[in-house]
């Protein structure tokens, strides 16, 4: 039967950590009052058994070959139910904490806010969660989007929820690193309503980051961040 909140979970090779992140988002969404929402694991071309596990522990799973984080998320979206009401992003290896899902949800269903993102620099990090690199990374693109666009946000974290009117207003592009930028740039040009809330972050439960895991992860999703602010910014590019 279709839910009114949906939830969009790209993977990448990440059996060894699904089955715990599921099972513990399952719980927060019984204490959330949300036991009906839609589970979307999208496997963006795992050579495990991330397909596998991710339905065994009651997802609908979705396969989306095309690599790319964005290109994970797009698929996901093109196959929610008309009566989805919101959309809400997370990632697969355990780093977001699901007990964090009421606080996210609750301005959304209320209308208080068209979206809210996980901030994780607002709250206390487990030691080892954020490395150097994405300290760094982070604090400049939220830097420069102050700079070009007056935006002020502290964060790019993946935990986000947004109405699925307001989403598809953004008319969301970027098929990889860019995906989480592109959405915060477009929701501040659009007038969306948005609020920053602290969450726990954790270190992954298996596996190794597609990003910050590799120096090539790392200058790859770099690289596309400045892309993004350069191609809204500095180019002035309005056609999304």
């Amino acid at each position: 039967m279709p839910s009114p909140i949906a939830f969009i979970i790209p993977a990448l090779n990440e059996e060894a950590a699904l089955a715990l992140m599921l099972d513990g988002l399952r719980a927060a969404l019984d204490a959330a009052a949300c036991a009906d929402a839609d589970v979307v694991v999208v496997d963006n071309g795992s050579r495990d058994a991330t397909a596998a596990v991710a339905w065994k522990h009651g997802a609908r799973v979705v396969s989306e070959p095309r690599r790319g984080y964005g290109q994970a998320c797009l698929a996901g979206i093109a196959t929610l139910s008309s009566e989805t009401q919101i959309v809400a992003f997370l990632d697969a290896d355990g780093s977001d904490d699901p007990e964090d899902l009421v606080r996210l949800l609750a301005p959304v269903r209320s209308g208080e806010a068209d979206l809210a993102l996980g901030s994780r620099t607002l709250a206390a990090r487990r030691v080892g969660a954020f490395t150097p690199q994405q300290a760094f990374g982070n604090w400049l693109a939220t830097a420069l989007m102050r700079l070009f666009f007056g935006a002020s946000f502290t964060d790019l974290g993946p935990f986000r929820v947004i109405r699925r009117e307001a989403l598809e207003r953004l008319r969301m592009r970027d098929t990889n690193f860019g995906w989480t930028i592109e959405m915060q740039i477009k929701a501040h040009r659009a007038g969306l309503r948005v609020l920053e809330i602290p969450v726990n972050y954790r270190q992954r439960i298996a596996g190794e980051s597609k990003i910050s895991g590799s120096f090539t992860g790392t200058v790859r999703a770099g690289w596309k961040i400045l892309w993004i602010i350069s191609k809204y910014g500095l180019l002035g590019d309005r056609s999304d």
